[in-house]
């Protein structure tokens, strides 16, 4: 089961690779290219670390410039996802993540878990960005349902908003969760993919007892909320 062929992350990589030679000054792209050798060949991830770690200082964290038909080919090849607002140490990141060799799985899972497992912030974000296509998508549903737990903003907005992930592959009792979580935190519903598609029973008795809660509290309600009651 995939979100993607393999033929559209190429292309969606190859897409990347353009936006990033646009937009990252030229001895900042050298360096970024130099380092690719070594997290290709190495056994472990120790280079691969560094590198996710060091891109910031090299980058920068400015808002990238996309233009509309970059926008429109990423939509037609990954429905809903979008690289809009992202920054540009967030892109570069997501494209490394593609370079990892993912011929061997356990060394691709090890090698990725192994960056999810010391992440700060910014760099979950970059992780949970890159959900939709990564190798081995199925493997990935448990760092889905953690990342739910979060209580950090920008994270839930990385696996909520304009990406198809948690649609895809997330079981009706942790897309429960989510939907519940985005309303509880006050995030904007509508940027979440398949939010009507998923509607189901449960969720619908789970947000019936929510909106009961509110209204006792005299608390306002989300109207989108009244949309997804079946």
């Amino acid at each position: 089961m995939s979100l993607i062929t393999t033929g559209g992350k190429t292309e969606i990589e190859n897409l990347l690779l353009v936006i990033i030679k646009r937009e990252v000054k030229a001895d900042a792209f050298l360096w970024l290219e130099s380092k690719l050798d070594a997290i290709k060949s190495e056994d472990n991830s120790l280079q691969l670390r560094m590198l996710f770690a060091q891109i910031p200082r090299f980058t920068g964290k400015q808002i990238v410039n996309l233009k509309a038909a970059e926008l429109t080919v990423i939509n037609a090849l990954l429905p809903g996802y979008t690289l809009q607002g992202w920054t540009l140490e967030r892109l570069c990141r997501v494209w490394v993540l593609m370079q990892i060799p993912r011929e061997n799985k356990m060394s691709y899972l090890k090698k990725i878990n192994e960056l999810f497992e010391s992440a700060e912030m910014n760099e979950q974000v970059a992780l949970y960005s890159a959900l939709p296509i990564l190798a081995y998508p199925e493997e990935w549903i448990f760092r889905c349902e953690e990342g739910i737990r979060s209580n950090i903003g920008l994270v839930l907005e990385a696996i909520m908003y304009h990406n198809p992930y948690p649609a895809y592959f997330l079981s009706e009792g942790s897309w429960n969760q989510m939907i519940l979580k985005a309303f509880f935190t006050e995030k904007n519903v509508n940027y979440i993919i398949g939010l009507q598609e998923r509607v189901n029973e449960r969720l619908a008795t789970a947000l019936n007892d929510y909106i009961e809660e509110r209204l006792a509290a005299h608390r306002t309600v989300n109207e989108e909320i009244y949309k997804l009651l079946v």
